[in-house]
């Protein structure tokens, strides 16, 4: 393992996983360790659709490129790596994320992030056995100022609502139909309906493969 600088700084680290198209989406304190999560930056997209692991034709791409790239991160950073798949048991993702101050529940109850909105997605996070100083989350969540609320009346079956939550048979009966290929080709509507998730700017092509891993499940 790398000897690591005693002077690590969460920019440190956003600096170091964003060469391989990660971004810090956040970060939380436990005991005496911090856990920085890790998700696909704007950048991500280009770098993994050549990657080895995209191009090998074998099953799980997505989790075998981030176990890959997050563990050579962990080892050269003095840091434990951390996955939300593997299990059972599985590491508690969404108690991180709602605790960092950086994602909440939305209106239609998929999480959303500050920067991400409801493309947010987590490939893993690193461990650290120290305290590092998180900055300051912002302070309200990005559907406190939402007056539209798109994402609410966007799924054309209703299979998300405020009410009743997620009717995810409907949502897989719909992928099955014609008028599903939108949603099948370029991602879920109501997670593009997000004004913080068009800034966002995923690929269709990325968002796709999601979508197709989803609707195998």
């Amino acid at each position: 393992m790398a000897a690591v600088s005693q002077e690590l700084t969460y920019q440190a680290v956003a600096t170091t996983v964003s060469l391989d198209g990660l971004s810090v989406m956040g970060g939380v304190h436990e005991d005496e360790s911090t856990i920085l999560l890790l998700g696909p930056s704007r950048e991500f997209w280009p770098l993994f659709k050549t990657s080895d692991e995209m191009l090998d034709g074998q099953s799980d791409p997505f989790n075998r490129w981030s176990t890959r790239i997050i563990t050579r991160m962990a080892d050269g950073l003095g840091a434990t790596p951390l996955f939300p798949f593997g299990g059972p048991p599985y590491a508690p993702f969404l108690r991180w994320a709602l605790a960092s101050g950086h994602a909440w529940s939305s209106p239609v109850g998929m999480l959303v992030h500050d920067q991400a909105g409801l493309m947010v997605s987590f490939r893993g996070a690193l461990k650290f056995a120290r305290h590092i100083a998180l900055p300051a989350p912002p302070p309200h969540a990005p559907c406190d100022t939402c007056t539209d609320m798109p994402c609410l009346g966007a799924c054309p079956v209703g299979a998300l609502s405020r009410d009743a939550g997620y009717n995810v048979d409907a949502c897989h009966t719909y992928l099955d139909t014609s008028a599903g290929r939108d949603c099948m080709a370029n991602g879920c509507i109501a997670r593009r309906a997000c004004p913080v998730s068009q800034s966002f700017g995923r690929d269709p092509a990325q968002s796709a493969i999601h979508m197709q891993y989803f609707h195998r499940s």
